[in-house]
């Protein structure tokens, strides 16, 4: 099992940037593959971004392809999500998440992730 802790959400301006961390506790961290959705107030949970175990691929929304950035790095059990050039439209909750995997390319289907952290808040003002 593995346990999640997200941080580094709040406010900030139209074109700021923000890195928000998923802390894991558990075993075997890097046999996880990491995954990043958010939920605007309102609307369905969506995905933003993952990466595979090694940190050697990585698959974006196309909301977000160019301006977010996800990492990880394993020695520190710690994923990143690098937001660059936030638009209001930003505003959610995020959520990282984990799932078991030996695939190459990480999968973005919210249903096959097991461990969900409890969610940072974003917000982008205007």
């Amino acid at each position: 099992q593995v346990q999640l802790v997200e941080s580094g959400g709040g406010l900030v301006q139209a074109g700021g940037s923000l890195r928000l961390s998923c802390a894991a506790s558990g075993r075997s961290f890097s046999s996880y593959v990491i995954s990043w959705f958010r939920q605007a107030p309102g609307k369905e949970r969506e995905f933003v971004a993952a990466i595979n175990r090694s940190g050697s691929n990585t698959v974006y929304a196309d909301s977000v392809k160019g301006r977010f950035t996800i990492s990880r790095d394993n020695a520190k059990n710690t994923v990143y999500l690098q937001m660059n050039s936030l638009k209001p439209e930003d505003t959610a909750v995020y959520y990282c998440a984990a799932r078991y995997s030996v695939s190459y390319r990480p999968t973005t289907t919210e249903d096959l992730y097991n461990y969900w952290g409890q969610g940072t808040q974003v917000t982008v003002s205007s």
